[in-house]
């Protein structure tokens, strides 16, 4: 595995890391697994988030014994100073460590939410405090919109920084890049695969190593798919000519409007499992899997017929995405 440092947190990084998001998705006996298959394989950053359900607590039982070994980073939604003080401690406590290697202000997607962390009484006071406690090293912010966190950059309050970056989503990239460097930011890399929307991992994960970044956090939930991303970690390969040309075709299949998997809409009050809708739509429109994904649409607990358009799902959509359209049209397809 190669390693890059974190900015100027003086952490050394394996450029592949592990995103906390699908370990959800597993038990605590198949996650102690996986992760500890990561680690033998040199993976040691391993982030998630206070609105993981139990990616923590999952975390922190596989990691317990490698406390020493690995890097946590973790985040919180939190806004206020006594709402971020709060996570901090349930963090520590749900993760079993005395103290957090990075703390992230997590998903920061308006000018408003901005306003409100930096405030005198916002979460980053908070962080701030626990870091002169030490029981958070390394303080940073986590968004989709990269205009709001080149805005952060600024302040020269931050260490690190987390965005999405693939093949398909490099608009506005290049200034943060830009601002990162000059600044010796950490560059954390989320959703690398587009939410999985682009199928070959190895060309994915190395055309983003090419660019000036620390880590990249695809989500696991198996052992093969610890196997497949630690590949493109081994031995960083230029990609050729033919290797960009195939990406780019790729990319340019999937458009903008499209699910990233990011399950933040998540739970649908009336049980949809909106993301998974989306995949089985991918199958059937992008990859010629008509009755493949038809079978599987017909066997979802809840079809996308039980949405009431309350709305709640594009309230939490990073990417505001018209979700409540784009499921009507998903179970037309998908339904005929």
């Amino acid at each position: 595995m190669q390693y890059r440092q974190l900015g100027c947190t003086g952490l050394n990084v394996s450029v592949i890391g592990f995103g906390g998001i699908p370990i959800q998705r597993v038990s605590t006996n198949e996650a102690a697994v996986i992760v500890q298959h990561a680690l033998d394989k040199g993976i040691n950053f391993f982030d998630t988030a206070r609105s993981y359900t139990d990616s923590e607590a999952k975390f922190g039982e596989a990691l317990q014994n490698n406390r020493s070994k690995v890097i946590i980073a973790t985040k919180s939604m939190a806004r206020t100073k006594e709402d971020m003080a709060l996570d901090i401690k349930k963090s520590l406590a749900t993760l079993g460590v005395d103290y957090i290697d990075l703390y992230q202000l997590h998903n920061v997607k308006s000018q408003e939410t901005l306003e409100q962390v930096f405030r005198p009484d916002g979460a980053l006071a908070a962080l701030k405090e626990a870091k002169k406690e030490g029981v958070v090293k390394h303080i940073g912010i986590t968004g989709h919109i990269k205009s709001y966190l080149l805005e952060a950059l600024k302040t020269g309050e931050l260490e690190t920084v987390q965005f999405p970056f693939n093949a398909v989503e490099t608009s506005g990239t290049q200034e943060l890049f830009d601002q990162a460097g000059q600044m010796g930011t950490g560059i954390i890399i989320m959703k690398p695969l587009a939410g999985g929307a682009l199928k070959n991992t190895n060309l994915a994960l190395r055309f983003i190593l090419e660019h000036n970044v620390s880590t990249i956090i695809p989500g696991m939930d198996s052992l093969a798919q610890v196997d497949e991303n630690i590949m493109a970690g081994q031995e960083v390969l230029p990609i050729s000519a033919g290797e960009k040309r195939a990406l780019e075709e790729e990319a340019g299949t999937l458009g903008a409007a499209f699910c990233r998997r990011c399950e933040y809409c998540q739970p649908c009050p009336q049980g949809i499992d909106i993301p998974m809708v989306f995949l089985l739509d991918g199958y059937y429109t992008r990859y010629n899997l008509k009755d493949w994904a038809r079978e599987r649409y017909r066997g979802l607990p809840t079809r996308p017929d039980a949405c009431v358009e309350c709305g709640a799902c594009e309230e939490k959509c990073p990417y505001n995405l018209p979700i409540r359209r784009m499921l009507a049209e998903s179970s037309v397809r998908l339904r005929e």
